[in-house]
């Protein structure tokens, strides 16, 4: 099965690829997104690849790749709304807003009622101003802010605007908190869970993530790494 892959049999796999593919993955957890390109680029064998927006590490779900003339239409899939499920884990923070870095000790979050959770995402939804964390690729001065961040030294980012048209609480398992949003390009879902603790007075941080929807592209669509690395080892 090819899913959203057009083969022409006519064509070696060299010729496919070149000729331009868009291809779907789910993305696995501990892999960084340039890994699973890296690894793609090797299996098809060809260097013109690249993914439409990176998915962190400790994230996992929809990943969009283009290669050779399709990688033109990288900059549109960007550009698409996205969506993702995951977890917020209220009453402590970390310095990268994640668990890329240790959480601080968990402070007492027992005055908290469903309806304050629930409640607390309208304070999110529309256009708002958000700054993205310092543990992230924005270049300062010509250098990655997690760069400076990791060397301890001092990163100031300035904030930008997104929009979240969307934001719901799935289900509460306190202190997690199970959520969806419906987002803009540039936004951060790491900072969104450090704003939403610090605005309920508890600090929160991001401890699961899962890119679920790039545009009309589902990560139902997707292709798991390995089931993709084996089919193109049979096109000849």
């Amino acid at each position: 099965m090819s899913k959203s892959l057009e083969i022409d049999p006519s064509l070696s796999k060299e010729e496919n690829f070149k000729n331009g593919q868009v291809i779907l993955i789910d993305k696995p957890l501990e892999w960084t997104s340039f890994g699973v390109v890296k690894k793609i680029r090797y299996n098809i064998g060809i260097k013109k690849i690249g993914h439409a927006g990176t998915l962190d590490p400790l994230a996992t779900g929809l990943l969009i790749l283009c290669t050779g003339k399709k990688t033109k239409t990288i900059e549109s899939y960007m550009a698409d709304v996205k969506e993702y499920t995951g977890s917020f884990t209220l009453g402590s923070t970390t310095a990268s807003y994640d668990l890329e870095s240790e959480p601080t000790p968990a402070v007492d979050i027992s005055h908290l009622t469903a309806e304050e959770i629930h409640q607390n995402t309208k304070n999110f939804i529309g256009e708002i101003a958000q700054t993205p964390p310092i543990f992230s690729a924005i270049k300062v001065d010509g250098k990655r802010a997690y760069d400076l961040a990791r060397a301890g030294k001092d990163v100031e980012l300035k904030s930008r605007l997104i929009t979240i048209s969307e934001f719901e609480i799935v289900s509460l398992d306190l202190p997690k908190v199970n959520f969806r949003v419906v987002c803009s390009k540039g936004t951060y879902i790491r900072t969104l869970a450090n704003d939403f603790g610090e605005k309920l007075g508890v600090g929160a941080h991001l401890s699961a993530l899962r890119r679920t929807k790039i545009g009309e592209h589902s990560v139902d669509e997707a292709w798991q790494l390995e089931d993709f690395i084996n089919y193109v080892k049979t096109i000849e």
